[in-house]
């Protein structure tokens, strides 16, 4: 399994204030503004972001240890035979650039999932499983569609990878000091291969999202649909 750096809570008091969505920097907790500039991904493991060179290479010390046991499983899934049903020997990067792409989406979805408005606690116990089918595709964006989805105890993706499990702890330790609920997990799934995205969340009265009993299908929408516009709904100051 692969950790997927995919934050995405509104910034500390000392940073600008953005609606809840935006991506922010691994190390310095900087809020991503796509108009101005992408932040820039980690060409190790490609997954964590950050806003400047001295921020990744500040932030390399302690990355180091996850990012390359990322990139080695990655290698190792190519290598793999992944079945008949999936002989792509690139299956393992077009899953992480799914979920890169898709990651506002995933996140959204996971919220409605455990529905962790109304019960917030949920994200310490549960996860969200997302079980893709791949299809040989020319074009990346219809490359997947959703299976299945099912909510899972979190125990079911911390406890097969420890050095996973310290990921999501960090990062769970540090939006709690941030004033956030904790990391809410989601583990995208295709084939033998998997792809974990930890998510910090903010407490429900700083989330304006509307609550949806139809996020599966929403989520099925849009990724087989190909878009890549997905915003979160909210209707009211509070959802």
């Amino acid at each position: 399994m692969a950790p997927a750096a995919a934050n995405y809570y509104s910034a500390p008091p000392h940073a600008h204030q953005k609606q809840r969505g935006y991506r922010i920097c691994d190390t310095c907790g900087a809020v991503e503004n796509p108009v101005a500039q992408k932040f820039r991904l980690c060409g190790g493991c490609m997954t964590t972001q950050y806003c400047s060179p001295e921020c990744q290479k500040s932030h390399w010390p302690s990355h180091k240890t996850i990012c390359q046991h990322t990139a080695a499983q990655m290698s190792g899934a190519k290598q793999q035979a992944i079945g008949p049903a999936y002989p792509d020997e690139n299956l393992a990067k077009y899953l992480r650039k799914f979920t890169s792409t898709h990651s506002s989406l995933l996140g959204w979805a996971g919220f409605q999932a455990l529905q962790l408005k109304r019960l917030p606690a949920n994200i310490r116990q549960s996860a969200l499983l997302i079980e893709l089918s791949y299809n040989a595709h020319a074009e990346s964006l219809y490359r997947f569609s959703v299976a299945n989805t099912h909510i899972v105890s979190r125990t079911y993706v911390t406890s097969h990878d420890p050095l996973v499990a310290a990921d999501i702890s960090r990062r769970e330790e540090r939006c709690r000091r941030s004033g956030g609920i904790g990391t809410l997990v989601i583990l995208v799934q295709c084939g033998g291969i998997s792809q974990v995205m930890p998510v910090e969340v903010d407490p429900p009265s700083k989330i304006s999202w509307d609550s949806r009993d139809d996020w599966s299908e929403v989520l099925r929408h849009f990724v087989e649909s190909g878009r890549t516009d997905f915003k979160p709904i909210s209707t009211t100051a509070r959802g």
